[in-house]
């Protein structure tokens, strides 16, 4: 994406664009955030979750069950999600 936008291949009109990187801005929060949860889940001793509050407890189930579908994936989106990024700002028209 970043060389078609830069060849002028993908181009984007500034509000599309806008709206789009900022989807994609919280989708790289998230995948932050899930990384965040599951690299301390690894380091609690076990058991530690059924003493967090049913929301938190929940958010590190999620976090822990989509590393386990999809291993390596929220490392894979964290590399290349600023990309994509950063191709629409510069497919910006």
């Amino acid at each position: 994406m970043l060389t078609l936008a830069d060849e002028g291949r993908l181009v984007m009109e500034a509000r599309q664009a806008d709206a789009v990187i900022a989807g994609l801005e919280r989708t790289l929060s998230e995948v932050r955030a899930r990384l965040r949860v599951i690299r301390i889940w690894q380091q609690m001793p076990t058991g530690w979750v059924d003493e967090l509050r049913d929301d938190l407890a929940d958010e590190v189930t999620t976090a822990v069950l989509t590393d386990q579908m999809a291993p390596g994936r929220l490392e894979q989106a964290l590399v290349e999600l600023p990309k994509y990024i950063e191709a629409l700002r510069r497919a910006r028209a």
